[in-house]
């Protein structure tokens, strides 16, 4: 008889999608996905249902007092024998609470997060150190993952890695077919010379300004052209955008969102990926841009990236808000074609193996690890 499991997520990302896909397809275990929402309001994904694979539901939502509270009603239906959720909202709390009193085995998803982008206040440290200690398992994406957890005073022999995965295959075909009109494609969106892309929000705290200020110095210090190519949307857009002509700043090209299926197009434009952020718990944006046979420039504030990018190989690792280090990298790159190429090559064989499918299968073992014999 095959386990039944439920993974309880706050929305549908095509991450995620794609992970529950190949968990459905492989038929080892009885699945299904609970959401909180249908989309956030800063994320522009499209949700496409009916390529789902998998059973779903959306938790029922009702307005109080001006707020949106969510009810954890599915919890009281059939008792699931594993539930795998966030921890981060009192509906997750009450979920967990009432699905321990029904023996169902319980893990909480953990990712490394970082002071600038986390408001820690000591009542929630407090309740994170209470629930780590007593989680039935921690699923994280690894040592990094762990680290934190094992702050909080998770039990180390209850944690539990899932690295993350991308669709590999659809960025490296997607991109090998657009590599025949990358100059057409170049030229229609006004890029020149080396170009560097970001994907990703356009958010202050994605360390835009220092990406920004480094694409200045690494441009003043370059004998030839080169482009910054920003993909993605949010918040900070229209500020981006006045300093860049205030300033003057030459080759930025703002490209807006694009679909997981557009995105191949614009990392084939590309010739490096650069990642600013200030404190991200992974970006998996660095995974495809490594599928796409770019090196990587990124900041030290991502999770596991130690374990994605390494120094010398297949890009750098530079600190959050040091343009000047960033530049430094930048120029090295722009001025070598053959050491971009060489790193780019080695970025994809580090990615390569790191597929949905072998998320799913990481997943199972994760599940009969809980649910023992049976």
């Amino acid at each position: 008889m095959r386990p039944f499991v439920v993974y309880w997520n706050n929305i549908p990302s095509p991450y995620m999608v794609e992970r529950f896909n190949a968990l459905a397809d492989s038929g080892n275990v009885d699945f299904e996905a609970w959401f909180n929402d249908r989309i956030e309001s800063d994320r522009s994904w499209n949700v496409e249902e009916s390529s789902w694979r998998f059973r779903y539901r959306y938790l029922p939502v009702n307005k109080i007092i001006g707020r949106r509270i969510h009810w954890p009603l599915p919890i009281f239906g059939r008792r699931p024998d594993v539930l795998v959720s966030l921890y981060a909202d009192p509906v997750f709390l009450v979920g967990w609470f009432i699905a321990k009193l029904r023996g169902t085995k319980t893990a909480f998803w953990v990712v490394l997060t970082f002071d600038s982008w986390i408001q820690r206040t000591s009542l929630r440290e407090t309740l994170k150190k209470w629930l780590f200690h007593r989680a039935g398992a921690i699923v994280t994406t690894g040592n990094d993952g762990k680290g934190f957890a094992e702050k909080y005073g998770a039990r180390s022999d209850r944690i539990i890695f899932a690295p993350h995965v991308i669709d590999v295959l659809h960025f490296q075909k997607g991109t090998d077919n657009a590599i025949p009109c990358r100059i057409a494609l170049r030229e229609r969106h006004g890029l020149k010379g080396v170009t560097f892309i970001y994907v990703g929000r356009l958010w202050l705290g994605k360390g835009l300004e220092y990406l920004m200020d480094a694409f200045v110095r690494a441009q003043s210090g370059f004998n030839g052209e080169m482009s910054l190519l920003l993909v993605g949307d949010g918040a900070d857009e229209s500020m981006l955008r006045r300093q860049v002509d205030e300033k003057g700043i030459r080759n930025v090209v703002f490209a807006g969102f694009r679909q997981k299926s557009e995105l191949p197009r614009y990392y084939a434009m590309a010739d490096v990926f650069v990642f600013p952020t200030l404190g991200d718990p992974y970006g998996l944006v660095v995974d495809e841009a490594m599928a796409c046979s770019l090196p990587v420039i990124s900041t030290s504030a991502a999770g596991e990236i130690r374990e994605r990018v390494e120094a010398d190989v297949n890009g750098y690792i530079v600190p959050p808000e040091d343009s000047e280090t960033m530049a430094d990298r930048m120029l090295i790159l722009a001025n070598n074609t053959e050491l971009r190429e060489a790193m780019g090559k080695q970025s994809f064989e580090k990615i390569k193996n790191n597929t949905p499918e072998k998320w799913a299968k990481n997943f199972e073992k994760i599940v009969f690890r809980l649910v023992g014999p049976r």
